[in-house]
This record gives C-alpha cells, structure tokens and sequence, in this order.
C-alpha cells in the first residue's frame, strides 16, 4: 500500500537558491500561534468538547469543497449525508461516505483540498495511509482510533494547533448562549463571535419581518420604524462586543455601496414592513444599510469585512434539493472603483473605521483593490478567500498587489472553514506561500533577509491582530 509521505519543501519554490532562503524564512513562522479571524467553525464544538465520531465527521461532511468536487464528478450530495428535500433517502454511514473520498482521491490532485486532506491525516492524527479505494477501510479504523483517544477532541486539538483567538461567525439574532457558556468556562478571550446581520439587511427575505420582531425582542427596542431598527441594531452590535466580537462580516454580489437619502431609507423600510416593497427598492436597502454599517463601526469600533462577488444558489436543481448551503456558489466580475467610492469618501480616512476588502476576481486585485487600499488608511485587503485560497492564487494575490499596496495594506490569512482539523493546514499553506514570494524578493535583492523574516512574522501573527483589535477590556 502506498505511504503517505509530505514533503518538507511542499508549497515552497522550485528554484533551489530561493528555495533555500524561503526555509529560513518558514522555520521562524511555521510555529507561530493561529490568529484565526474569520471563520464558520460552530461554538457548540467547543462548548460541548464531544469527541469527532469518524473520518466522514472529520474531513467530509463540513467541508463544501470535498463534496463539490466530488459532485462535479458524478456523485451526488446525498450521497455524503445531505438531507434531500424531496424526502429521498440520503447516505448515514459514514464509512461509505469516506470510501467514496477515497475512491475519488484522484479527483483533488492538485487542488489545496489535498493539501489539506493530506497534512489532516499525516500531521494531525499522525497516520502514513495514503487515501485509496485500497486503503479506505483501514484508514477509517485508523482515523476512527485516534479520534477515540482524549489527545483528538476539540479542546485538545485546539490547544496543540496553537489557535490563540477564534472567531465565529454567527446571526446577528443569534442569543450567543453558547459564546456566553464558553466564557464562564474561562475560553471567552479565546472564541469569540462574528455578527453577521446579512438577514436582517435583505428585506425581500420571507422571514425578514419575523427577524425584526425578533430583534425587537431581544434587544427589547421596538423596530417598528427605521430610526427603531437602528437603535436595535447598534444595541446588537454591543451585545457582540461584550462577548469579545471584534468585527462584523457581510455578503453582497457586488460592490455599490451608495446610500439613500434618509426619507428614502424610511420609506423603504416602513414598505418592508408592509411587504409592499418591490424587488429593486430591497436590493437599494441592503446596499444602503452596507454603507451604514461603516457608519456604525465608526462608532463602536467593529472590523467591516466585506466579501461581494458570489452567486449564490447558482445550480436550480441542487438549491431545489437541498437548500442554500449545498456550497454551489459561484464568483463573478465585481467593481470596486466607483462602488465604494461614496464609503471610502467619507469614511476612508477615518481613525475608527477598519475597512477589509475580499474578491473572489482576481483581476480587482491590481486594477483595483490594491491601489484603493494603497490610499485609503481605513481599508486593507482581505486574504485570498474561498476560490482563491490555493497556492497559486496566493503567490498571485502578492505579485498583484505588493507593487501598490506593500504588505501591511493586506490584513493576514483568514481559514473561512467549519472543517475544524483542516485550520492549521490551511494556515500552514499560506505561511509557506508568503515566505516563497518574500524569499524571491531576497534572491532579486529587493529585500534584506532580516526585513523578509520580520514581514513573514507579521503578515502570519502580528498583524492580524492590529488588523482585528480587540474592543473589550
């Protein structure tokens, strides 16, 4: 059977002189501890500190981008656990859900799903199988072994990846019970959660007035008019604060964010309210309410992360069969330029306000991002994300953006996964990636080698942390 053996040099430069100086560079990175600043890991697994039940637990089922993949082949979701609308059968065993991984190993070569899958299971839970239609039966006892013993649960695994914060991301309804219990226990410095309002901000949801009466009361502010809705929402934002959140995290397929007149803002929302508000009217209100949220954070302090540029639901029939979060999103082309323009004018040179950028076009990088992160102090350019966390979208995101926005106009690597193992993988990957950019930059002799150490240090550990500070205590 065929060992799984990683290479030490994996990820790094090919050209030996360069390749030498980015190990240099590594070591003195590679075990930093883990800032994770974005992310969709639940509290509960935590809270609860339940033990991983399997290999399919693990690896599989909360991650979209193993099931996508093998979807594209041929497969389907049911066939890894997702309930079908329509009521068909879906698959429960998760040895067979993982014998199909293993079976489609073939499928993630060369995509960073491999790369994570593969530094899982050797680094992680220390194991040498390589993944096989072959091996997939003992790999599963194998796997399943290690998750028995105490060393694999999620507090334990928590500790030995070195996460020094973890950030949630939760509805800005959400209650925070769990955020709350995790901080009785002593672990509120260290989990922390996200508000993300998105559903509070689509009027033409079906359950968006059931949401404001929500808020109503939770935060025990009558939203009944816009100005109301507002209170609600700035007495949300201190709720999060006071569990340690430091930033809110917010969708949009693209990026006009231009604001209404306030008549118009009350009009729109009392329309809301009375389910008389028309398609195109909801869509000016969500992007009104974005530019707003600038407003707030200047207030209370709050990191905006702003993340346009993804379709969702794009495949009909798999949204029919098995809701919004089967993971078939799709990015497009976004403009940045004018439609942040009205923000980054009143806002961008603000002392409060923390602006961070993510695309998944590539080409907004250098055309665009780069240069308004270059001028603007308020705003700096989010991590490769989603689609273009791999390798080479990293090593391009630097040659794209360096030139105009140096590297402490970007805000450090953020994981964005609910697969909890694949955390310090995903980190390791964009660790080794930034120290082979800054190693060329040495060999070219554009950098000194202690300036390169120093910024390899910062853009993994330091300057996530000034990118995210922490408003509470």
């Amino acid at each position: 059977m065929a060992e799984l053996t990683l290479h030490p040099d994996r990820a790094l430069p090919t050209e030996p002189a360069v390749r030498d100086i980015a190990r240099e560079l590594y070591q003195q990175v590679k075990d930093l501890p883990l800032v994770c600043m974005h992310g969709h890991v639940d509290p509960k697994l935590l809270l609860e500190d339940k033990p991983f039940t399997d290999a399919a637990d693990l690896f599989v089922t909360k991650d979209h981008y193993v099931i996508r993949m093998l979807v594209s082949q041929g497969m389907t979701n049911s066939q890894f656990g997702v309930p079908d609308r329509t009521g068909a059968p879906h698959e429960t065993d998760p040895r067979e859900m993982w014998r199909r991984v293993c079976e489609g190993w073939k499928f993630f070569r060369g995509t960073p799903s491999r790369y994570w899958l593969e530094h899982e299971i050797s680094e992680v839970l220390g194991l040498k199988l390589r993944p096989s239609a072959e091996t997939a039966d003992e790999l599963y006892d194998q796997i399943g072994e290690k998750l028995a013993q105490p060393a694999f649960k999620p507090r334990a695994l928590f500790d030995r990846f070195k996460i020094e914060i973890l950030a949630t991301t939760d509805p800005a309804t959400s209650p925070l019970a769990e955020h709350q219990a995790l901080a009785d226990q002593g672990w509120g410095e260290k989990v922390v959660p996200t508000m993300r309002p998105d559903s509070l901000y689509n009027v033409a949801l079906a359950t968006w007035n059931a949401e404001i009466d929500e808020l109503s009361e939770m935060t025990g502010i009558e939203a009944g008019d816009y100005h109301g809705f507002l209170d609600a929402l700035r007495k949300r934002r201190q709720d999060f604060i006071a569990m340690g959140s430091r930033a809110t995290d917010h969708a949009c397929t693209d990026a006009n964010l231009w604001p209404l007149e306030q008549a118009e803002a009350e009009r729109m929302y009392a329309a809301g309210r009375a389910g008389t508000i028309t398609e195109e009217e909801a869509e000016r209100f969500y992007r009104h309410l974005l530019y707003i949220t600038a407003e707030l954070s200047c207030d209370d302090g709050l990191v905006m992360q702003f993340h346009p540029g993804s379709v969702r639901n794009y495949d009909a029939e798999t949204f029919e069969r098995y809701g919004a979060d089967a993971g078939i999103d799709i990015p497009q082309a976004v403009e940045f330029t004018q439609g942040l323009r009205p923000l980054l004018d009143r806002f961008g040179h603000h002392p409060n306000f923390r602006f961070i950028a993510f695309t998944m076009d590539e080409d907004a990088y250098s055309r665009e991002l780069a240069p308004l992160a270059g001028v603007f102090p308020a705003m700096k350019l989010g991590a490769p994300w989603w689609f273009l966390d791999t390798a080479g979208a990293m090593e391009r995101f630097r040659e794209a953006v360096t030139d105009t926005a140096g590297f402490y106009n970007t805000a450090g690597f953020v994981d964005d996964t609910r697969a909890f193992a694949s955390i310090p993988a995903r980190h390791d990957l964009a660790r080794r990636v930034d120290c082979g950019f800054l190693a060329g930059l040495v060999a070219r002799h554009s950098l000194d080698l202690d300036e390169a150490a120093e910024t390899a240090v910062d853009m993994a550990y330091n300057w996530v942390e000034e990118c995210y500070p922490a408003l509470r205590g």
